[in-house]
């Protein structure tokens, strides 16, 4: 029920705040960097006390999130690698939501993928429709409530002067256009608000007016929805949306049937690809026309796997305790055959960094497939223990870890520095790829410069590519305090260290 907000001015003024405070500090800015982390904070400090205040206290389990919502934020005014700052923003996103579903009931640990979808698509609807309903309700209550306590005659004599002030910005801002545009000695007069009373700006000022209205709208949604419906006790899913309707003998046949397959193939991995390079001469390949592909291909094996093992574990009936002992038997060694697959997809992508260098798309594999490897293992051990719900859980830990692993590694400079590791071994250094890399690079790659022997060609490679770091229009560019950003600022510092040591 809406009715959980009492004090309904103040709920929209934060609102129309977290709305305000969103325009503020990404209008016309044309990167993200501190702005991103400043409104989520924002977000969830208005938020949260918003909600105390009128005594909705979270649960402690959802107070653990924050933490990492937090981390994640910060991420993005700190690394500038596009995936990195991708996931980041999708991992704040996410883990916020996670927070609002679960504000009051605190057991998302415990939920299942049904209950998160569930939930999501609940919190979607509540965006659009709560905060009218929160609107109907409030006039509804004020029209019941008949006699006003003090408090209330205070509200009801300040509360027009506000809406007086709000409608009359508008129309005084558009009078003092069309006046400052009709005589320049008032458009004198008026200094530095000249600017602000252009009449070209007034559709500007329409425009983001609006958006602020709608933004506010749906932050409210979230908040209702926080205050509402975050409740449960109990996961949604105590019962599954769809009852198990796959038989035991099919079941098995599809597992034995891929558990076989991979076996094959692990097989021909121990004889030939593990086994050496002699056994694949004998084959009538070298080791690297057989090793430096097929990577991408192990890893969607292992994805279809790890989807079809879920999905015949939650449709599958399995009534005799015989019946889930084969089962789980055959589920454990498809996925134990499966982390072998991992092994040689992992191998794989060794020795085609090995062979042709690193690069954003190499490294995000080299690390998905670490994480990958770890859910699977969490699979194993859950379907040995029986505890398969849980596999949520483990899939959010997972992914965090995964957009962690991204951030701390720096992956742009860890590109950076195994490329050039690779020079120093005889490998060919693409420069025009590292200048192609984000701000991130840039410290790893005048540390490098200054490594590199005095007056060799790899020095030299280093010293153009700085120079094209240095010569760019974004080192150029003053940047809004809005846009802050750590990995820049850290660049620049870099670039002016590189430059006092030029000759």
């Amino acid at each position: 029920m809406t009715s959980a907000i009492k004090n309904y001015r103040r709920f929209w003024i934060v609102a129309i705040f977290a709305g305000w405070s969103f325009d503020f500090l990404f209008w016309k800015q044309e990167t993200i960097g501190i702005n991103f982390a400043l409104f989520v904070s924002l977000c969830l400090t208005a938020g949260i006390a918003l909600l105390c205040a009128e005594g909705i206290r979270p649960a402690r389990l959802t107070m653990i999130l924050l933490p990492s919502i937090l981390f994640y934020a910060t991420i993005t005014f700190v690394r500038m690698e596009p995936l990195t700052l991708f996931v980041s923003i999708c991992a704040t996103a996410g883990l916020m939501a996670v927070l609002v579903v679960t504000y009051v009931g605190g057991n998302w640990v415990r939920y299942d993928l049904v209950d998160y979808v569930v939930r999501f698509f609940r919190l979607y609807v509540s965006m659009f429709i709560r905060g009218m309903y929160f609107i109907q309700e409030t006039r509804r209550q004020r029209e019941a409530a008949g006699a006003q306590d003090k408090k209330g005659e205070v509200w009801k004599r300040i509360w027009p002067v506000l809406r007086g002030i709000l409608i009359a910005i508008p129309i005084v801002a558009v009078f003092a256009a069309l006046l400052a545009s009709a005589d320049l000695v008032f458009a004198q007069r008026l200094g530095d608000f000249a600017d602000i009373f252009r009449l070209d700006r007034l559709p500007e000022y329409a425009y983001r007016g609006l958006y602020i209205l709608i933004l506010a709208y749906f932050l409210g949604g979230i908040l209702l929805h926080a205050a509402t419906q975050s409740r449960d006790d109990e996961p949604a899913s105590g019962k599954p949306v769809l009852a198990p309707f796959l038989g035991f003998t099919e079941s098995a046949i599809i597992l034995g049937s891929v558990v076989a397959l991979f076996a094959g193939f692990v097989t021909i991995q121990f004889q030939y690809f593990f086994g050496g390079e002699k056994n694949i001469d004998i084959a009538g390949y070298t080791f690297a026309e057989y090793a430096r592909r097929g990577f991408g291909e192990l890893v969607a094996v292992a994805v279809f796997s790890l989807l079809l093992v879920l999905a015949l574990s939650a449709f599958s009936r399995r009534k005799e305790r015989l019946q889930q002992a084969v089962f789980t038997g055959l589920g454990v060694a498809m996925v134990g055959l499966v982390l072998v697959i991992l092994v040689s997809a992992f191998q794989r992508i060794l020795l085609y960094e090995d062979a042709y260098g690193f690069s954003r798309l190499r490294t995000y594999t080299h690390v998905f497939l670490v994480w990958l490897g770890v859910l699977l293992v969490a699979v194993i051990v859950l379907e040995i223990i029986q505890r398969q719900k849980a596999f949520a859980l483990a899939a959010v830990l997972a992914a965090a870890g995964f957009v962690g692993t991204l951030a701390v590694m720096n992956v742009d400079g860890f590109i950076v520095h195994n490329n050039v590791q690779r020079a120093i071994d005889g490998a060919e250094l693409d420069i025009g790829y590292l200048e192609s890399l984000s701000d991130d690079a840039v410290p790893t790659l005048v540390d490098e410069y200054f490594a590199a022997p005095d007056s060799s060609r790899l020095k030299s490679d280093l010293d153009s590519a700085l120079a094209h770091f240095a010569d760019s229009a974004k080192f150029k560019t003053d940047r809004s305090w809005r846009t802050y950003h750590i990995s820049h600022a850290r660049a620049l510092d870099a670039i002016q260290r590189w430059e006092g040591a030029s000759p």
